[in-house]
């Protein structure tokens, strides 16, 4: 078998492996780059090895060492996503096993895709600048010169000089700070991280930050203007990690902090050890959003602590860790709990097939990502695909008590590593070894290699779904002269969770499912998307429009664009650049521009904002607009 290599990267995890970087930053708002030293503590798994080849992206190289040894080094012409290798000749050969720390100092470009730079005026305190990191997948290297690939992990340390009026936090333990005897106008912060992880979970932020502590090992940290929301809505992040604890053995990563970024973050969260980013889209003054920091800590288990080996198997992550999000939802609200989100997941599922089209490999739960961007191919395909086939395990080896315990013994066994999909599957065969005679009977190439949706479909518990399957009936089915019946006291009863599925079921149209039925109730028929009157009169009855409930508001603005209402495009447009969330952003973005009328608005709208928004989302959404980034056409 050929041996298994990381077509997103230039580095080698066969020939060395970094075991540690210190770094020693100092952050400039007004050039808005970083400069940056890296000491880079390298392995060496070859003999003769003289040449190590590290990952870069628009950084500026201004020196490279070796054991203090000045090194040559080259840098290579850019290649698309992936950047430019730094290729550096060592001044000495090196054998097997032998460590060399290699020394790198650099500067970032001001339009690194790691690092967003916000104005005061782009902040909620409007007095400070502010700085984020978002690395995952590959941006790690237009921050750092590194092996920017998950298969190696390290530890790390670091020294982050910043403005003594502002705050540094990173993926790692807090360990001090103290003036910077360079400036006196600056500060030094000192960072530990002693667990090894990959380069993608190094984060940084600098900002005007406060913290409240919600916790005995949490603390939570944002702006002063969200920190007390963000307090009461975060407050069950123990009781989450104490249930993750017990379904999959202990948190090794000693601190768990969340942080809550400005609105651009272009994600719900993200799993940085011992920081957790999370969207401000949040604060809804709804607990019941919590289902995203039960998924951002179980990371630390699936992902953080046994990570996928390439990009290529990044439903090693997101499957197991959907799986063990909804096995905290299980035991915190209950199995149908659990198999309402599921089935809510499934659906999902169908929509992101809908929209890569169902014969495109990158719908594959293994796909190739040879000349391709792993950015390109986000969608919930890994995350849903990769919990439906642990879900179809579940059933066929004895239930959800029997499959976790294989779960945790997978995480127990990889812990500290990095995996491929055959490695997985090699262990499932192993740890069910008595029920080889099921295993085999699986369609494996169905589930992993071909493109669409799962070769079998589970059948979800519907109790939970059965009043948002109802009502989302009687609207479809409704004539205009049965459309007084409807009232507020429809959905009194309904949880936010129902009354997101409601509206989900509500964006159904026919396009949708051309190869899968979506409902498990055959009285839920598709059809075209709501009729303008009917969204008129449900405005009148529910009042959506009020709702700050992120999930429902933006369900609820789709439909109306859909149903072709114009007083809705504002508001919908509104919220697509209020906020940077993909999961928002770009589908009311998407939604607008196929109402003809309103393309050319939605083009004009996101040039105006393009330069305020994280580079992954304004590069996503031009794509989805058919803008140029280039010229911007």
């Amino acid at each position: 078998m050929a041996p298994v290599t990381d077509p997103c990267s230039f580095s080698s995890f066969s020939k060395c492996l970094t075991r540690h970087l210190n770094l020693i930053l100092r952050v400039d708002f007004d050039s808005r780059t970083i400069r940056g030293k890296v000491a880079l503590t390298v392995e060496v798994l070859e003999d003769k090895f003289s040449v190590l080849t590290l990952d870069t992206k628009d950084l500026k190289i201004f020196k490279v060492s070796a054991n203090g040894q000045a090194a040559k080094f080259e840098l290579g012409a850019q290649q698309g996503y992936k950047g430019s290798p730094l290729e550096i000749t060592l001044p000495f050969e090196l054998s097997r096993g032998q460590n060399v720390i290699v020394e790198v100092e650099y500067e970032t470009s001001p339009s690194a895709s790691a690092l967003q730079w916000l104005s005061p005026a782009q902040t909620a305190g409007k007095k400070h600048p502010y700085l984020f990191s978002q690395c995952q997948a590959t941006h790690c290297r237009t921050m750092l010169p590194c092996q920017d690939m998950p298969s190696v992990k390290h530890t790390y340390y670091a020294k982050v000089s910043v403005p003594k009026e502002l705050i540094a936090v990173m993926s790692a333990v807090r360990d001090g700070q103290e003036p910077d005897p360079s400036d006196s106008s600056r500060v030094i912060y000192r960072f530990r991280q002693p667990v090894p992880m990959t380069s993608y979970l190094i984060a940084l932020v600098v900002g005007a930050l406060e913290s409240r502590e919600i916790g005995p090992r949490s603390r939570v940290w944002s702006e002063k203007e969200y920190v007390d929301q963000a307090a009461f809505e975060f407050s069950e992040t123990e009781t989450m990690l104490k249930t993750a604890e017990s379904l999959s053995g202990p948190y090794v990563w000693g601190q768990y902090d969340l942080l809550v970024l400005p609105p651009s973050f272009p994600y719900g969260g993200m799993e940085n050890p011992c920081l957790t980013f999370a969207t401000p889209t949040l604060l809804a003054g709804d607990r019941s959003l919590s289902n995203v920091i039960a998924h951002e800590i179980s990371h630390s288990w699936t992902g953080n602590l046994v990570t996928n080996k390439t990009w290529e198997h990044f439903w090693l992550n997101e499957g197991h860790t959907v799986y063990l999000e909804r096995m905290i939802g299980r035991a915190l609200e209950g199995e149908q709990f659990r198999q309402f989100k599921a089935r809510g997941g499934w659906k999902e599922l169908q929509e992101a097939v809908h929209q890569f089209g169902e014969n495109n490999v990158l719908t594959n739960l293994v796909p190739s990502l040879k000349d391709v961007d792993p950015d390109d191919c986000f969608s919930c395909v890994p995350y849903e695909k990769g919990f439906a086939l642990l879900y179809y395990l579940e059933e066929l080896l004895g239930g959800p008590e029997v499959f976790m315990g294989f779960v945790k013994s997978y995480t127990q066994l990889f812990a500290y590593r990095s995996v491929t999909t055959k490695e997985w599957k090699d262990y499932l065969f192993t740890y069910f070894k008595d029920k080889l005679d099921i295993l085999n009977k699986v369609d494996w190439n169905g589930w992993m290699y071909t493109p669409g949706m799962p070769p079998v479909k589970p059948q979800y518990d519907t109790t939970l779904a059965d009043a948002c399957i109802a009502l989302a009936q009687r609207w479809q089915n409704a004539k205009d002269a049965d459309l007084s019946g409807f009232s507020e006291a429809d959905i009194k009863q309904l949880s936010s969770h129902q009354l997101i599925e409601f509206l989900a079921l509500l964006l159904i149209d026919k396009g949708d499912f051309v190869f899968a039925p979506l409902s498990d109730s055959p009285s839920l028929s598709i059809q075209d998307p709501l009729p303008q009157s009917h969204v008129k009169r449900m405005q009148e009855v529910y009042n959506f429009n009020s709702v700050k409930n992120s999930e429902i508001r933006c369900r609820w603005l789709r439909l109306c664009v859909k149903a072709k209402w114009e007083e809705a495009v504002p508001l919908a447009l509104k919220m697509a650049t209020e906020q940077g969330r993909l999961k928002f952003t770009r589908p009311l973005f998407r939604d607008v521009y196929n109402f003809d009328k309103f393309r050319d608005v939605a083009v004009k709208l996101f040039k105006e904002h393009r330069d305020a928004m994280h580079p992954v989302t304004a590069t996503l959404v031009s794509k989805d607009l058919k803008v140029d980034q280039r010229t911007g056409f």
